[in-house]
C-alpha cells in the first residue's frame, strides 16, 4: 500500500475545507443534474463529505479536548487515514448503487452499466490522491460483488446506505469497548447524513 503522511495540519485543513465548503455551497444555489458528467461530480463529492464529516465528526465527539493531541501520534494518524479511505470506497459504491437504482425506478433510465464505469473513473481519479492502490482493488473487487446481487428496482429504498454506515463503525480508530456503546449513535449519524444527500438529489436531478 502507498504510504501517505498525514499531519495534524493536513488534517486540519481537509477537515475544516469539507466544513466550511458545505456551509458555503448551502447558500449557493445549486445547478441541476442533467448528464453522466454531473453525475458524476456529485457521486465524488457527496461521498466524500459523508466520510469525512461522518470520522471526524466522530473522533472529534469522543475525544473531546485531547482531540488535537491525538494527531501528534504516527500510529493513530495512519489509522485515521486508513479509516477514511475505506469508508469513502464504501460511500462511493453505496451512492453510485442508490443513484442507478433510483433513475431507473423515476426515469426509466435503463443503462445501468454506467454505474460501474463511473464507479471505475472516480477510482481512477483518487489515484492521484493518494488513495492506497490495495484500498482501490479491494473496492472495485466488492462493487463487483454488490453488483451481481444488487436488485435495480428496489434497491434505492432497501437500506442502500448501510454498509457505509457499518464500515465507519468498523474503521474508527476508537476502542472497540467504546464503539460497541456507540454503536446505535454511529449508525444513525451516518444514515441522518445520507438523508441529506439524498434530499439534495431529489431536489437537482433532471435527466
Amino acid at each position: 500500500m502507498g504510504k501517505y503522511k498525514l499531519t495534524w495540519r493536513d488534517l486540519t485543513w481537509h477537515d475544516f475545507k469539507t466544513y466550511l465548503l458545505a456551509m458555503f455551497k448551502a447558500f449557493v444555489p445549486k445547478g441541476k443534474i442533467s448528464n453522466l458528467d454531473e453525475l458524476e461530480t456529485f457521486i465524488q463529492t457527496k461521498s466524500a463529505w459523508v466520510s469525512q464529516v461522518t470520522l471526524y465528526g466522530y473522533l472529534k465527539t469522543r475525544m473531546g479536548t485531547r482531540y488535537v493531541l491525538h494527531f501528534e501520534n504516527d500510529t493513530f494518524m495512519d489509522s485515521v487515514n486508513l479509516a477514511k479511505w475505506n469508508i469513502y470506497a464504501v460511500a462511493l459504491q453505496d451512492l453510485t448503487f442508490f443513484i442507478f437504482s433510483y433513475l431507473k425506478v423515476n426515469f426509466n433510465y435503463q443503462d445501468t452499466e454506467k454505474a460501474k464505469e463511473i464507479f471505475l473513473k472516480i477510482l481512477d481519479d483518487e489515484i492521484s490522491n493518494k488513495m492506497p492502490i490495495d484500498i482501490i482493488d479491494k473496492a472495485k473487487k466488492s462493487f463487483d460483488d454488490r453488483l451481481q446481487n444488487v436488485n435495480w428496482d428496489n434497491h434505492y429504498n432497501d437500506l442502500p446506505f448501510n454498509p457505509s454506515a457499518l464500515t465507519l463503525y468498523e474503521w474508527a480508530p476508537i476502542a472497540e469497548d467504546l464503539k460497541t456503546l456507540d454503536r446505535k449513535i454511529v449508525l444513525n449519524s451516518v444514515i441522518l447524513k445520507w438523508d441529506v444527500i439524498k434530499k439534495e438529489f431529489n431536489e437537482r436531478i433532471k435527466f
